[in-house]
């Protein structure tokens, strides 16, 4: 009988170290080709690239020419408290960061949620330096931003993202439900001032609360693999060129490896606040969509995108599910052009 147990005990014992030399091998980061999710990315006083992305803490990494990384200490050590009291379910990986400057600071939104569910929070944090060199280098919490409802709000406050350059201070976030929403803030970049608009939706009309809080309509199958309805939409970035504001959304599905079919579209408006209209003059708000790129050869799908300018060059930053390596999520960087008439181009 001991001999069974003993045996019973260094079995376990086996798996164990098996099973945690099989998720260090697995987790082992790539400096040249990086797994990553949701990226965002700035250049920080150090001439440096920081990329910040979903992760525990929100994970970071740095590089001298966007090609090396290395990777940096998360932003939180451990989940704010508001959000772990606000959000059930939410333990700190925190999701879809939002980087940019204002002033002296900069201002890292960041999303808060569990999947499949729209009972969802968005926060902001401060520092005055992106160098973890540096001795003022500290993020600062300043809390919440916005919160959404499960049955309550028909959208969801998630993948927030600053608008530049606008006539005022606009947030754009959301995923599914009812699409991608731009509110006002004030002064401080964290209090809201108006109700949320939708801006972009994948389908060309509106889905009412009764349909989204329909048990049919969005359903979890199995462990991790949801299916949210018609309007698979998420993931708003805008930019904004020679009078234009461009408006990046990804369609489809995320974070199914093989599986995954996103894809990114974009529109355009002289107004932050749009309409978005695509090549074909069709609004974003009730479908439109211009395909910008997604599944190829290569990558399973494309999207949640970022896009910025460093030194006259734009460049095109998101995560790519690579089928070389069964459909894992790595950082794809890109340059992007306009063309005569100021559409976007990808460098191949």
């Amino acid at each position: 009988m001991m001999k069974c147990k003993l045996f019973g005990i260094f079995f376990l014992l086996f798996v164990h170290i098996s099973g945690v030399a099989q998720d260090i091998h697995r987790f082992h980061f790539n400096e040249n080709n990086p797994d990553v999710h949701d990226p965002v990315m700035a250049r920080g006083e150090d001439g440096r690239y920081y990329v910040f992305s979903t992760g525990m803490g929100i994970g970071v990494m740095s590089s001298a020419d966007m090609k090396t990384w290395k990777k940096e200490k998360p932003v939180f050590d451990h989940a704010p408290q508001w959000a772990v009291d606000s959000v059930k379910g939410f333990r700190g990986h925190i999701w879809a960061p939002d980087i940019s400057r204002h002033g002296d600071k900069w201002y890292l939104y960041y999303s808060c949620s569990t999947f499949g569910k729209n009972g969802s929070a968005i926060g902001v944090a401060t520092n005055s330096t992106l160098d973890p060199q540096s001795p003022h280098y500290k993020w600062e919490d300043q809390g919440v931003v916005v919160v959404s409802h499960k049955r309550q709000d028909n959208w969801n406050a998630i993948d927030p993202a600053l608008m530049p350059n606008s006539e005022s201070l606009l947030l754009t976030y959301g995923s599914f439900w009812d699409g991608i929403q731009i509110v006002d803030l004030a002064n401080d970049l964290k209090t809201k001032t108006t109700v949320p608009k939708t801006i972009a939706r994948r389908i060309g009309r509106k889905l009412s609360l009764s349909e989204m809080n329909d048990s049919t309509a969005f359903t979890i199958e199995g462990n991790d693999t949801i299916e949210a309805g018609e309007n698979a939409i998420e993931a708003p970035f805008v930019i904004h060129r020679d009078g234009w504001y461009y408006l990046l959304v990804s369609w489809d599905y995320c974070c199914r490896g093989r599986n995954s079919t996103y894809k990114t579209v974009y529109g355009r408006s002289r107004s932050a606040r749009g309409p978005y209209l695509d090549k074909e003059g069709r609004d974003m708000a009730h479908g439109g969509g211009t395909y910008l790129v997604g599944p190829c050869e290569e990558f399973f799908g494309i999207g949640h995108c970022s896009a910025y300018e460093f030194d006259g060059q734009w460049f095109f930053v998101s995560h790519a599910y690579d089928v070389k390596e069964n459909g894992r999520a790595k950082l794809f960087i890109r340059k992007m052009q306009f063309d005569k008439d100021g559409w976007i181009e990808i460098e191949k």
